[in-house]
């Protein structure tokens, strides 16, 4: 091996599978990686909204104070999470190719955003996507959820699951309820004809029972009707472990829809198991960084190098700096419903920027073509024509709510 590297990640699902496709790549190259679970302000204030919380950085800085104490060489991070004042100590050493930024719109059967019904409740962890839903169709209603990627996805199937069980439920009572009235007939005949033709019942009684075994009408677990074809118990060992888990669950608010970040659904493997519509970037643009990573070491330590030549993706470098450029020109931090998208195309780094009041009624934007060699000074010089259109009183309103 070429060395040993001490990765610090949160210890969340979505956080050890993006740090192990990190150490996935530095091994590749012969390094000996050694993942540190670390606990953050985020992680440890579980019922907040990453709005709420009051101040950036609050999934960062855990980990790169231990980069900065050297108890680890390195921290992996969302490029999302990552604060524009980067510690003076600290370096963003590399960033590795990022995926698809979009947001989806989730729901249980993949209904798109046009087709939600009016007063729809849809359910958002970002202040930017709650502005872009509403901005987009004001009739719906706006709701926060928390939780990581699984919990607000089981959140969002939880309430169907549980109509779903009670009905099966209620039909294997019925169904129970009705043999045992059958079996209550038979045992008052009196004459050997009736008590031949109660023999027959019961045996006609036994042959619908195993018919009905899918829905249970012997043991009192499924439906006598015909209704359903399998027993509750069936249908539970059916159900996908997404599925089991959100039967378990009981959220306060039921969610029609939910808007995320495509990449959390993909690399959680949750993707495929929910209806999703991609929305797009033009209308709903993404977050500043949304689907890169980031990797922080201390400035001139010796794995530097190492890091930036195991992982480091030029184009998505060009295109997170020009972002996280007009952000910081924006100074909206997380508080603030704003979305920034870069994409290099050429010679240009075509950029896209939305900032919204909180309740999406209001809007200043502007997509840019930035000269490839001089983007970061034209990114800065979008910013401030923003700014003096408008989204500067639109951050400093948000951050008065805030």
């Amino acid at each position: 091996m070429s060395s040993q590297i001490r990765l610090a990640t949160r210890g969340s699902d979505l956080a050890l599978r993006q740090a192990s496709e990190v150490a996935d790549a530095l091994e590749d190259r012969r390094h000996d990686v050694e993942l540190v679970e670390v606990e953050t302000e985020g992680d440890r204030v579980t019922d907040a909204l990453v709005n709420e919380l009051g101040k950036t950085g609050a999934f960062v800085r855990a980990l790169d104070q231990e980069v900065m104490e050297g108890t680890v060489d390195a921290a992996v991070h969302s490029m999302k999470d990552v604060p524009t004042d980067v510690p003076e100590d600290l370096v963003v050493a590399a960033v590795p190719h990022r995926e698809n930024p979009a947001d989806v719109l989730v729901t249980p059967d993949g209904t798109g955003l046009e087709d939600l019904p009016a007063g729809s409740v849809v359910g958002t962890a970002s202040l930017r996507r709650g502005a872009q839903v509403q901005a987009h169709r004001p009739d719906l209603e706006v709701e926060p959820i928390r939780g990581n990627v699984d919990t607000r996805v089981e959140k969002l199937l939880a309430p169907e699951l549980h109509r779903e069980h009670e009905r099966r439920t209620e039909a294997a009572k019925e169904a129970q309820s009705e043999d045992a009235r059958e079996q209550r007939r038979g045992d008052y005949s009196a004459d050997v004809e009736a008590g031949v033709e109660n023999i027959e019942n019961e045996r006609d009684g036994d042959e619908r029972q195993s018919e009905d075994a899918d829905a249970g009408s012997g043991n009192g677990s499924g439906s006598g009707s015909g209704e359903f074809d399998q027993s509750v118990e069936e249908w539970f060992d059916s159900l996908t472990p997404l599925q089991q888990s959100a039967l378990e669950r009981d959220p306060d608010t039921e969610y029609d829809a939910l808007v995320m970040a495509r990449v959390g659904l993909d690399r959680t493997g949750l993707l495929h198991h929910v209806g999703v519509e991609e929305l797009p970037t033009n209308t709903h643009v993404p977050a500043t960084g949304q689907a890169a990573l980031c990797v922080t070491a201390r400035r001139g330590s010796d794995v530097v190098d190492d890091l930036r030549d195991a992982l480091e993706h030029v184009r998505t470098r060009v295109e997170v700096t020009a972002e996280r450029v007009v952000l910081e020109e924006l100074n909206g931090g997380c508080i603030a419903p704003i979305g920034v998208h870069a994409l290099v195309q050429g010679d240009v780094v075509r950029t896209a920027v939305q900032v919204f009041s909180r309740d999406g009624s209001e809007q200043v934007g502007e997509t840019r073509e930035l000269d490839a060699d001089n983007y970061a000074a034209e990114a800065r010089e979008l910013a401030a024509d923003l700014r003096e259109r408008g989204a500067a009183d639109l951050v400093e309103e948000a951050r008065r709510e805030a």
